[in-house]
């Protein structure tokens, strides 16, 4: 009798596990939304600028907006450790920066902020509605089934679409050639050493020792052409399973891909050997391919 009251005891603490669970899934959509709108409020950006914990009547002024109403949101944010509250200089509270929240900086170094809001756009979420039509028929990519095209075609006839796709997605490098489709490429800014190049990669590429391809070859199917860590502990799999998913609503054939799969393509578009490398405390990793 013991041992069954045991058992119902686990049982009893699992379904409500499992409950809590399933409110997250049903308000999952609430942390994008308030990222979002702390990314357009600029709030992170002004934390940092005030070199020091920041009272809410003194971020309230300083964004033009209603103390009640940010004061809420600022809770959401401190819970979810996008922000930690501290002391200020006269022993009231504030809000001061984390590591998180200096990646939600409109301008700051590595900031995702541009990403999160290509992401939460009405056109990319649209998408999402579709997505059970589109696993159960096969046939209908899903973004095209929200916006009758696909994302390419869609963002070139969009120039503020095109423009959110741009800066989520643009390229940090210095030196050498940026190759990007000619819409892209017409309103890129100048860089030294840049040289700014339109065309279409599956038709001809320019000439260079080197050819560095960021957040491209996911887009497109293996007939087309980042790795999913398959280790169950590694830290970023859920997020490469997330990008899979991300690429199975916004692209006709894009997908994530294990190693093993990036060897058998590498494999039968003519390359000898490749090696990946993963980046330090990032989801990315480099995929060296050699002739």
């Amino acid at each position: 009798m013991g041992e069954l009251g045991g058992k119902e005891v686990i049982r009893v603490e699992e379904d409500a596990e499992a409950e809590v669970r399933i409110w997250k899934y049903v308000f999952g959509f609430v942390e994008m939304a308030v990222v979002k709108c702390a990314i357009e409020l600029k709030i992170a950006d002004v934390i940092e600028a005030h070199g020091q914990p920041i009272t809410l009547s003194e971020l309230s002024t300083a964004l033009g907006c209603s103390s009640y109403l940010l004061h809420r949101i600022m809770r959401f944010l401190v819970c979810q450790k996008i922000f930690q509250e501290k002391c200020t200089s006269n022993g009231t509270k504030g809000y001061a920066p984390t590591s998180i929240s200096r990646l939600l900086m409109r301008h700051g170094e590595r900031s995702m902020a541009a990403l999160v809001l290509l992401e939460s756009s009405p056109v990319m979420l649209a998408p999402w509605h579709y997505l059970s039509a589109c696993v159960r028929q096969n046939d209908r990519p899903a973004f095209e089934a929200a916006h009758g095209k696909d994302i390419w075609s869609y963002a070139a006839e969009h120039p503020a679409h095109s423009e959110l796709i741009n800066d989520a997605m643009a390229c940090d490098a210095r030196a050498g050639i940026n190759f990007d489709l000619p819409h892209v490429v017409s309103v890129a800014p100048e860089s030294n050493g840049v040289k700014h190049v339109g065309g279409d990669m599956f038709a001809a590429v320019p000439k260079a020792n080197t050819a560095f391809l960021k957040w491209v070859l996911h887009d497109w199917g293996d007939e087309e052409q980042v790795v999913i860590k398959e280790d169950e502990d590694h830290k970023f799999k859920d997020v490469g399973l997330m990008l899979d998913m991300v690429m199975l609503a916004h692209t006709a054939n894009g997908q994530e891909r294990t190693k093993e799969e990036w060897g058998s393509i590498l494999t039968k578009a003519g390359f000898s050997r490749f090696t990946v490398k993963p980046i330090d405390a990032a989801v990315q990793s480099v995929i060296i391919a050699y002739p």
